[in-house]
């Protein structure tokens, strides 16, 4: 803005026997040639679907994202290639590092976003998993998602939202996910990815391989290649009759829910880190913080010894990064464990960009 006004002085105490034609130029000559060459409604247009492609943006972005380019073009807007923020790989905005699941807001540090925040950044947290709804509820997280988002990404924590999907009528699933997908804060902040967590029979879910298939594909649509969506399943075993292949077909990443119960942690992270290798994607599983009694298994949230093999063996194994089903069900040597944890401490990429 200084320099706009010095300018003006400038051009104000200048003689004035310019030639009139020459004050009234809005483009430099080669400007000129430049918008001669071509109609820039029709470059503009065009320009909406190659820069998205090429930079990444969304398509939300991408108008934006035109306007800077045809500046930069016209050298309206100097070192243009510094004040694009493209929007960085799929691959690099998965969930490494450790996280923890959000189930209730009001049990979750009594849904106070900056104690949150905080107690994530000091047990070295990289991301948050937020319910935002489910078949059931519809899509009812936006109050929380408005406060929580712009806290945490200030933090450097990814938020992903997580949706409960029936699949007894999976487009009106993909239209709830995609409502928690779309929504902007008022700061205009969004999720950084979303878990569909897709159950079996016994938890209520209409799954098949056809309905896996059509939700998969259909969310994929909606919301683009370049938006992070993860797949949270059970873990594989010989009793299970679930059809991971298509339900994992459409995702980019794989979340299975390894809560050992009666079992031990490490065979069971270990086994399902190779059944589900064959899929050929990162795979994130998700640990046991809860007292697993109540469904058979040791009464009480796993100990810290518990934890540790799971982290230890499922990076050794291939893990690229762990989460914790919950927050408000981990008690304190839980919290202790996770935090005191050698495993998954590299940055993700995200952060090192």
């Amino acid at each position: 803005m200084v320099a706009g006004l010095a300018g003006r002085a400038e051009a104000e105490a200048a003689p004035r026997a310019r030639p009139a034609r020459s004050r009234l130029r809005p483009w430099t000559r080669a400007q000129e040639r430049t918008l001669a060459s071509a109609n820039l409604v029709t470059v503009a247009i065009l320009l909406v679907v190659s820069v998205s492609a090429a930079a990444g943006v969304t398509p939300l972005e991408a108008p934006a994202a035109v306007g800077r380019f045809v500046g930069s073009t016209l050298g309206l807007i100097p070192h243009a290639e510094a004040t694009v923020a493209r929007r960085l790989p799929v691959t690099d905005l998965l969930p490494y590092g450790k996280g923890m699941w959000i189930y209730e807001p009001d049990k979750t540090e009594g849904g106070d976003v900056a104690a949150i925040v905080a107690k994530a950044r000091a047990a070295g947290l990289s991301h948050l998993y937020v319910r935002t709804g489910s078949s059931w509820d519809g899509f009812y997280a936006a109050p929380f998602l408005d406060r929580l988002l712009p806290a945490a990404h200030a933090a450097n924590l990814l938020v992903y939202g997580w949706d409960f999907p029936r699949l007894i009528s999976w487009p009106d699933d993909v239209a709830r996910a995609k409502a928690a997908i779309d929504h902007r804060t008022p700061t205009k902040q969004r999720l950084d990815g979303f878990s569909a967590d897709i159950e079996t029979r016994s938890e209520g879910t209409s799954i098949s391989p056809q309905a896996a298939a059509a939700y998969g594909k259909a969310l994929r649509d909606a919301v683009g290649s370049s938006f992070p969506l993860i797949a949270t399943v059970p873990r594989p075993s010989p009793a299970q009759n679930y059809p991971y292949a298509e339900v994992v077909a459409s995702f980019d990443a794989i979340a299975p829910m390894v809560y050992w119960l009666n079992r031990q942690p490490d065979t069971d992270v270990a086994g399902a880190l190779r059944d589900l290798a064959p899929f050929g994607k990162p795979v994130f599983p998700v640990g046991q913080a809860y007292d697993g009694g109540p469904e058979g298994g040791r009464a009480g949230v796993p100990p810290p010894e518990e934890l540790w093999r799971f982290m230890r063996v499922g990076q050794a194994n291939g893990a690229q990064g762990v989460s914790f089903w919950s927050w408000q069900a981990a008690n304190p040597k839980a919290w202790a464990a996770i935090t005191e944890a050698e495993e998954f401490r590299a940055p993700a990429p995200w952060m090192v960009k």
